[in-house]
């Protein structure tokens, strides 16, 4: 992947044009299940979509008590739902205009690959994000061929590893509950290859092959700092102290 690729900014048109493409059509399918399976019942709870996250809050939309959608400034925000009160806003990731513990789910996507500092925004996921709340995260998979094809948008940004993924995570007070990776195949507008998506899904996470398109993860807010423990030696037992005892004198 180029330099330029890293730090290329996606504008909101270019993810609406691939999500109504047939390869993003897909790819919503595919990725979708995943976020599903993690998400879990989403009746009476607060969801928050990070990034672009509309395609799938779609299906919760009317089963959460509110759904909202933050878009960075520099991506770009369209009008969504398409009927009633709009749910998206412009935000900036790192500076959310939520108070503490506001939401219970947050979904991040096309999100983490894109800041500049990705800490600073899983601290702030972390502020937002009620006592036991959870992230999904979806991010683009380092080892995977979808990281290294500029015609999706998976393929700019910064990819990570699974144990670069899982450092940043502890470094930021989350725990991964559930971790899978999705999109086996590759990432090409092919009838055929579209067509057999479901096999190379079913082959790849079969075998556990290493090169998935995107990490999935389900994660936890930690309440509290992990504290390392330090092995405690144990105390010598003291003898007791000789005492020189003076000779009786000759008598």
């Amino acid at each position: 992947m180029s330099v330029a690729c890293l730090f290329m900014r996606l504008d909101v048109n270019d993810l609406r044009a691939f999500y109504a493409s047939p390869l993003g059509r897909t790819t919503h399918r595919v990725v979708g299940r995943s976020i599903d399976a993690f998400l879990g019942s989403v009746s009476g709870l607060r969801v928050l979509g990070i990034g672009y996250a509309m395609p799938y809050l779609g299906p919760i939309h009317c089963i959460a008590e509110r759904t909202l959608a933050f878009m960075p400034i520099s991506q770009g925000v369209v009008n969504w739902p398409a009927s009633g009160r709009s749910c998206t806003a412009l935000a900036d990731p790192t500076m959310m205009p939520l108070p503490e513990s506001a939401v219970d789910r947050i979904l991040l996507i096309h999100a983490l690959e894109a800041v500049e500092s990705p800490s600073e925004l899983l601290q702030e996921v972390w502020r937002t994000l009620t006592p036991g709340g959870r992230m999904i995260l979806v991010v683009p998979n380092r080892r995977g061929v979808w990281a290294r094809r500029e015609a999706t948008p998976f393929g700019h940004g910064q990819p990570y590893s699974r144990s670069q993924l899982g450092r940043l995570m502890r470094e930021t007070l989350f725990s991964p509950v559930n971790w899978t990776e999705t999109l086996y195949m590759p990432p090409v507008r092919s009838r055929l290859m579209l067509r057999t998506g479901p096999a190379w899904e079913w082959t790849g996470t079969s075998l556990s092959l290493p090169f998935a398109g995107l990490h999935v993860v389900d994660a936890t807010k930690q309440l509290y700092r992990p504290v390392t423990v330090r092995q405690v030696r144990r105390a010598r037992r003291l003898a007791p102290a000789r005492v020189l005892v003076p000779a009786p004198a000759p008598g």
